[in-house]
């Protein structure tokens, strides 16, 4: 093995490293994945879930695609809620919680069983670079190994220091060694590096909580999958609950801040703004009287308990004693505490959208080695990583995604046009075009494009064709149907509105507030023909015909943006002769380096008025 020259080594094997190498080898690429512990692939280093507000939309476009997140969450989900269903379709938003042992042991499973894909354990020290271009790694053995290309998915270990009040330790997650040697060796090569910092918060024996004096969040009634492929559902769940921290609690935090890294200096990084940690939350929202705790098992065979929202980095002490103040945990005992962790990161501006550095050729980085946090974005920029690495050392067209086509493609874009100075999370909010790319249509989206680059199987995209026409014969039967008022007035008197006093086709029916399919499948002759379709098409089907004009609206928006998309700026393009632009302006666009105008526009520091200059310049 040692003797190879691989098309693509992946170094590190969390959620980025083994969807990238899970990409690379599938495409047919000779990969070698190399991480420093065998026992800890895929594992889930903090909460035991996935998917959630926009999140889980990734997971299902990873699916989509021929990736492996779905699948694996599927297959060790002890819990699935779809979030948002009060909201509009675009705001759903799949989510399991997760045997976290059992979802380790089925990536692991995963991999082993992808051909093309080798395996090794060390830790890689350094890149190997000729000519401005990777052609391999040294790890710690002092091992040469040589490669076409390498993906940096390094996690949290880069340099990974841990605080635990005032102690410090080095690693990249309790109890493993952090990865020196990789930070130093890129910036003597000219990058730009910073640091990060992430929590997690303290696990408990879950035999010494009293659930009665908590919230019981049971799984819903009909539990989905992320995943398209036939993964199977669940037949039983298990229930999280949630309770509220309260006054002494926030009192008792306090007594520790004099020992707190955050707040004694020790830690100049910044942490992630929308999962801070419980000492962060009670110092910046002083008048919040409680905050919301989700008590979350780590698995079906465990006592584990993971307190989500408990993320801390004071005193072991400090934080036994405070908990033990929350209702349900005066006598809990504490598995391990609660830490945080500062690790280097690299500003994402330095890669273009393909996640290749612009520095060095054939080098790629994904994960949180670009500022994001959570395990979808690191393994949506896995997924795409590992597909251009492939293409790139094949001779194959760069693959990427626009915004309008995935929240991937709204990540990446973010992440390189926009750069990142706090860990990166997606939101529903970030997209623009959110109605557009519901977790409902990741499969009608991303499938064909995936199957065309030889990644999705010919059974995934039959699927999706057979969803596809089975929707459409669907919606042409609730356009072409006409309800007499007879028929249709005692179900429009049901949800209180107005009876109508004239035929009216179903779909016009369909798009009344409150009115749905199951409720126009009262009718006989309606349920009669939607029997045959799954829920899953009855459910695309009623979105297209209710959200019709929005649908159209956006899409119209987009084909505006697509023109500006269109208009490529070259590579070695000198902004400073163009006298009329800003100088943040000339600062910023020789950073970035967009590739076409669009992305120009998107640049903070960029205005209109500059985008003008360019256009006219451009054309």
């Amino acid at each position: 093995m040692i003797n190879d020259i691989y098309d693509v080594i992946v170094v590190g094997a969390g959620h980025a490293g083994s969807e990238a190498a899970a990409a690379a080898a599938n495409l047919g690429s000779k990969t070698l994945l190399i991480t420093m512990n065998m026992q800890t692939i895929g594992q889930m280093s903090c909460n035991p879930a996935m998917g959630g507000i926009a999140k889980g939309q990734i997971v299902r476009e990873i699916d989509a695609m021929g990736g492996y997140s779905g699948i694996v969450a599927d297959k060790s989900a002890i819990q699935f809620k779809m979030l948002n269903l009060s909201k509009g379709p675009a705001m759903w938003s799949p989510r399991t919680q997760n045997d976290r042992m059992l979802f380790a042991e089925e990536w692991r499973i995963t991999l082993e069983n992808t051909p093309n894909l080798d395996f090794f354990q060390d830790m890689v020290k350094s890149l190997i670079i000729e000519n401005g271009t990777v052609v391999g790694v040294i790890t710690s053995l002092g091992l040469t190994i040589k490669a076409k290309s390498v993906v940096l998915t390094n996690g949290t270990f880069l340099n990974g220091l841990i605080h635990v009040g005032d102690k410090q330790l080095g690693g990249g997650r309790m109890g493993e060694p952090r990865a020196v040697g990789i930070t130093e060796q890129l910036i003597s090569l000219g990058f730009e590096a910073g640091r990060m910092k992430t929590g997690t918060p303290p696990r408990v024996d879950g035999r010494t909580l009293d659930y009665s004096k908590m919230e019981e969040q049971k799984g819903d009634e009909n539990p989905q999958t992320f995943s398209y492929t036939d993964t199977p559902k669940l037949t039983k769940q298990m229930s999280c609950h949630i309770v509220y921290t309260n006054e002494i609690v926030h009192n008792i935090l306090r007594e520790g801040f004099d020992r707190s890294p955050m707040f004694n200096g020790t830690i100049q990084s910044t942490g992630p703004r929308y999962c801070p940690s419980i000492e962060d939350k009670i110092n910046r929202f002083a008048e919040r009287e409680r905050h919301q705790l989700f008590v979350e098992p780590e698995g079906w065979r465990t006592v584990e308990i993971y307190v989500n929202g408990f993320s801390s980095s004071l005193p072991e002490d400090i934080q036994i004693k405070a908990m033990r103040h929350v209702p349900g945990f005066a006598n809990a005992k504490v598995f391990r505490p609660g830490y945080a962790i500062e690790y280097d990161y690299f500003p994402p501006t330095q890669l273009y959208h393909t996640l290749e550095t612009k520095l060095i050729n054939n080098l790629y980085f994904a994960g949180q080695i670009n500022g994001t946090t959570g395990y979808e974005e690191a393994a949506g920029q896995g997924l795409m990583a590992g597909i251009n690495a492939h293409n790139k050392v094949h001779g194959k067209e760069k693959f990427t995604l626009n915004r309008d086509e995935a929240y991937i493609g709204v990540l990446i874009d973010d992440l390189i046009t926009k750069g990142t100075e706090e860990p990166y999370r997606m939101f529903t909010s970030r997209a623009e075009y959110r109605l557009l790319l519901r977790q409902d249509n990741a499969d009608i989206r991303l499938t064909e494009k995936s199957f065309n680059i030889g990644l999705a199987s010919q059974e995934r995209l039959v699927k999706v064709q057979n969803k596809i026409e089975q929707g459409q014969k669907l919606e042409n039967f609730l356009r072409d149907t006409s309800l007499k008022p007879n028929i249709i007035n005692p179900i429009l008197d049901e949800i209180s509105s107005a009876p109508v006093d004239q035929a009216y086709k179903s779909a016009t029916i369909l798009t009344r507030p409150n009115m749905t399919l199951e409720k126009l499948e009262q009718i006989d002759f309606i349920k009669d023909f939607t029997k045959e379709f799954s829920s899953e098409v009855k459910e695309q089907a009623e979105i297209n015909i209710k959200y019709k004009g929005y649908i159209e609206k956006e899409r119209d928006n987009v084909a505006k943006l697509l023109r500006l998309e269109t208009i490529k700026i070259p590579e070695d393009f000198k902004y400073e002769n163009l006298k009329s632009l800003s100088s943040e302006a000339i600062q910023k666009l020789n950073k970035v380096k967009p590739a076409t105008i669009a992305q120009a526009g998107r640049i903070s520091g960029v205005s209109p008025s500059d985008i003008n200059v360019l256009l006219i310049y451009l054309k």
